[in-house]
């Protein structure tokens, strides 16, 4: 594989200058480069004529430039445009914000161009451009040409002419991790022949069989990533929890509500890993108010009747001061001691919380990140709960686990993940769903609506909070405005409502920027009631429980991720006040129209995660980089669910017999910008 690793400079064709242009794209080995896959493709078999272009429908047309202009609107848009025909007619071609157009597409030229027509009914039918082609001679070679990502001094022509060599050139290097049994019993092709065509295929078949094997190839090596991160894990077979007391059945007898069926079920499956001889390592998912926290206390008190001790870790200081007050009214009563456990506790107390828990005079210890250090050490520590799961690495859950000897691990995420993403990312972890809300909880409406509203909107908040003794929240993407002038900034939108439309009302503020301190002092307050509205940033997104806020308002909605916007929503409808959350958004593409029309739709958490992974894909899914995902360049986790499936069972057969040194530095080969698996 050495030779994969050469640097690009090397290549026929690319040299200093151009070696420079290619980093840009971070491309420095030959290995980037075979894997840098198209983005798209034009097939000159498979053009529309001009008059037969359908409003808004995604066409190709190949025609002749005849003359070209730029404009700039009034909000400074840069629009570049050229009007090209061909044999039946012509059609204004439109770029927007890309007025370097200009010194690439010029008159008399021959071009292909993909994207949708739009009608206009002032000024006719134009082509939005998302691709587009310049056509010279030397292009004949292919039928279907490749297109790929560029930066300022490459062109297609150059990435097509620097591809081909290296493929040329460096193939025969490439290691092929399949054999011929195991290729021709899943029906998958050569890796070499994958790689051919996928960057220029002989026909759509051909590339129907290469992206099938490169998907495959993928997902398999993830697998393989994450069984070469079980290490890290509890292996060994020693905590049985056989309960000495009758702490859980008293506590469930008693709890001021019924367990739904879902969580009964739940409750069921970690109960029996809990009396298994092995190591629970289970992700409990469960939709916002779905009930995680009641479950995962009587998975404590079930450890904590078994003799031993029980941890829980969440990722923010507010987080954990919340779990901390839940969990002591829970066992208010009963012979257990809880503690809380944070970067924020002070000297004094922390010697006194370390020693107890080292004694086993505490049960129950509640914390954050605190919780790994050193010198937090255990009496004997059965259970480890950890939530927000996406916020932690493996060696940080892993770090917790070491607290004790071979121990249960509970991980809980309340962002609904569908489920091809959760065999992927968590292939060491069983699975168990919450997917039942507690009778009686009322759905959330909710309303996308345009800036032009606000004040109506505000008119609404105002008669809800003075008049029905409401909360309401009202979220802005980022705290000050420096880099996107047009973004409503959290500190000027409070100083304007604090001043203005709510004078006579209690507002409060709340951001990333604060100390956690200040943090805490601000929500506490908006829990008493003594803020009426909070305006925040998004650091509100997780676990914060107010009953009485009921009023949940989004500015700027198109910039956030569905499922962002769905943990946000989650924030009010948790008494019994019917509940409200505006979107207030002007969207300027399909994508945010798509996510703020599903957020109206639904409130069902696992339908917006599947629909969120079929808009953003796998790279973005709230943070899911920290797992390598985002070094799939071509398996597409909504749509590749077989081969999902598959690469779990064929990582599983064969591991053994492949796990070698080359193939481990094959995998941190392909994942390595985005290893951060276990960080440090």
């Amino acid at each position: 594989m050495d030779r994969l690793l050469e640097d690009l400079q090397y290549i026929k064709g690319v040299g200093p200058k151009r070696r420079k242009q290619l980093n840009r794209l971070g491309l420095n080995t030959v290995f980037d480069l075979i894997w840098n896959i198209p983005r798209s493709y034009f097939n000159r078999d498979n053009v529309n004529r001009i008059t037969e272009l359908r409003d808004s429908e995604a066409s190709s047309i190949k025609g002749k430039i005849c003359s070209t202009g730029t404009t700039r609107t009034r909000s400074g848009m840069i629009i570049f445009k050229a009007l090209v025909q061909d044999d039946s007619g012509a059609i204004t071609a439109v770029w927007f914000n890309q007025p370097f157009m200009s010194r690439i597409i010029k008159p008399g030229q021959d071009v292909f161009l993909s994207g949708k027509p739009r009608m206009f009914s002032f000024s006719g039918m134009e082509f939005n451009v998302s691709e587009y082609e310049v056509i010279e001679d030397k292009d004949t070679y292919f039928k279907v040409l490749p297109i790929y990502a560029l930066t300022e001094g490459l062109s297609q022509r150059m990435m097509r002419s620097i591809t081909l060599n290296s493929i040329r050139d460096y193939l025969d290097y490439y290691p092929e991790v399949l054999d011929k049994n195991l290729r021709k019993k899943y029906n998958l092709c050569p890796i070499d022949y994958a790689f051919s065509n996928i960057h220029f295929p002989n026909s759509r078949e051909a590339y129907r069989q290469a992206r099938k094997r490169l998907a495959m190839e993928e997902l398999f090596l993830f697998q393989l990533q994450i069984r070469q991160l079980e290490r890290y894990l509890p292996k060994d077979n020693y905590v049985i929890h056989q309960e000495k007391t009758d702490l859980v059945k008293r506590l469930t007898s008693e709890l001021p509500f019924q367990l739904t069926k879902a969580q009964k079920k739940v409750v069921n499956e970690i109960f029996a890993d809990m009396e298994s001889p092995l190591a629970m390592n289970r992700l409990l998912q469960g939709d916002v108010g779905a009930g995680k926290t009641a479950v995962a206390a009587l998975a404590m008190a079930k450890a904590i009747a078994s003799g031993f001790q029980a941890a829980i870790m969440a990722p923010t200081e507010i987080l954990a001061q919340q779990h901390y007050t839940a969990l002591e009214r829970f066992f208010s009563g009963y012979d257990v001691i809880v503690a809380r456990l944070t970067g924020g506790t002070s000297g004094a107390e922390r010697r006194l919380i370390l020693e107890a828990v080292r004694s086993g005079e505490i049960d129950l210890l509640v914390g954050t990140h605190a919780l790994i250090q050193d010198d937090v050490v255990f009496h004997r520590l059965g259970l480890v709960v950890i939530d927000e799961q996406h916020r932690f690495g493996v060696r940080q859950r892993a770090a917790l686990s070491d607290k004790g000897n071979s121990l249960d691990v509970l991980v809980m995420t309340a962002t609904p993940i569908p489920r091809t993403l959760a065999l992927t990312v968590y292939g060491d972890l069983d699975l168990s769903v919450i997917n039942e809300l507690p009778p009686g909880r009322k759905a959330i409406k909710t309303y996308f609506i345009k800036p032009q509203r606000r004040q109506q909107l505000y008119q609404f908040i105002y008669e809800q909070v003075h008049n029905k003794a409401a909360q309401a929240y009202i979220v802005c993407p980022l705290v000050e405005e420096s880099e996107k002038q047009d973004l409503q900034a959290a500190v000027s939108l409070y100083e304007e409502l604090k001043t203005g439309v709510f004078s006579n009302l209690k507002v409060g503020l709340i951001h990333g920027r604060l100390k956690p301190t200040e943090k805490d002092m601000a929500m506490q307050m908006f829990k008493q009631g003594k803020i009426q509205i909070l305006v925040s940033t998004s650091v509100i997104e997780v676990g914060v429980d107010v009953p009485d806020a009921s009023i949940m308002v989004i500015e700027q909605a198109e910039r956030f991720g569905l499922s962002q916007l769905h943990q946000l929503r989650g924030r009010v409808g948790r008494g019994h006040r019917q509940s409200y959350c505006f979107l207030i958004a002007d969207p300027r593409n399909e994508e945010a129209v798509r996510r703020l029309q599903a957020m109206e739709k639904t409130n069902d958490g696992f339908k917006l995660a599947e629909e969120d992974l079929r808009i953003r894909g796998p790279g973005e899914f709230w943070g899911v980089r920290q797992h390598g995902l985002d070094g799939l360049k071509v398996a597409n986790l909504s749509k590749d669910h077989k081969l999902v499936e598959l690469s779990r069972v064929l990582a599983e057969e064969i591991k053994q017999d492949y796990m070698n040194s080359q193939l481990e530095k094959y995998i941190t080969l392909k994942f390595k910008k985005s290893n951060q698996v276990a960080p440090n």
